[in-house]
């Protein structure tokens, strides 16, 4: 072999020498991620998920909605856009927080015969031991990540028993562990009580107020997402069960605003009340 040949062979040899130093010494490193501009943990990867951990962000809120009717003039999709952007302002008032991903799959009655919501097409339930244990799963994952407390929060009637006895059996179980369930109940019960107040003030009555599908979840919807609202529905003269209540034409999104601050500053009143 020519002296330049071997020249250039010892050359190449330490170059790629050089290169496979680089190359493990990069693997040995870990990945890191920069804090990420959302608290939403489904636009995140892990990588920045466990990033937010290491710097505080232990406290998780795990929203459920529901696919339920509501009436003619809503999306079936309602309670994800409320419990979604509500859960966004609670987690950014809060501070430190992140948001679990929806979900939506709820309890909403009886198959056979179909009773509640589920007589309505469109309308898509599980039962209520479903639920609670989606919600352990959903529970035990985040544990496994590293959050030391996991907050559940429901936007719908038949969510608050379950979400309430899987926060109470998880606390028992976890005891010691530095781990904590919350269920906000009170983001649904308290809420709808500083609502109706509201609504009272400004001079409606439980009449025009109504229940399921009325002026009180057609107001947030118009306000967490107007186009779920389809306006030219609301009130039409039809003998026929409408699965709605009271006079949703009279809602705005003008409400919905001031009704969605009230369900939040309740779930916020009570995580400040557990933490003490």
């Amino acid at each position: 072999m020519s002296i330049l040949r071997l020249s250039r062979t010892m050359k190449f040899a330490a170059v790629m020498v050089v290169a496979s130093s680089a190359i493990l010494s990069g693997l040995s490193r870990p990945l890191t991620a920069p804090l990420p501009t959302t608290t939403a943990m489904g636009d995140m990867t892990w990588v920045e998920v466990r990033t937010a951990i290491q710097h505080g962000y232990d406290t998780v809120l795990v929203p459920s909605g529901g696919i339920e009717q509501s009436g003619p003039h809503m999306i079936l999709d309602k309670h994800q856009h409320i419990v979604g952007l509500t859960s966004r302002l609670i987690a950014e008032a809060h501070g430190r927080m992140l948001v679990a991903p929806v979900i939506s799959l709820v309890p909403q009655g009886q198959y056979a015969p179909a009773s509640g919501n589920m007589i309505y097409p469109g309308t898509i339930g599980v039962t209520e031991e479903v639920f609670a244990g989606m919600l352990d799963g959903v529970a035990r994952s985040l544990k496994n990540a590293g959050f030391r407390r996991i907050v559940f929060i429901a936007d719908h009637g038949q969510s608050q028993k379950p979400q309430a006895e899987i926060a109470a059996r998880l606390n028992s179980e976890w005891a010691g562990s530095g781990v904590s369930v919350v269920a906000l109940g009170d983001y649904y019960s308290k809420g709808d009580v500083a609502q109706r107040a509201l609504l009272v003030a400004r001079g409606e009555t439980p009449a025009s107020i109504g229940d399921h599908a009325g002026m009180q979840d057609t107001a947030e919807l118009m306000f967490a997402h107007g186009a779920g609202v389809k306006p030219e529905r609301l009130g039409p003269l039809t003998l026929e069960a409408d699965g709605a209540s009271g006079q949703p034409a009279r809602a705005s999104a003008e409400l919905g605003k001031l009704l969605i601050d009230l369900k939040v500053k309740a779930a916020l009143a009570q995580l400040s009340a557990s933490n003490s």
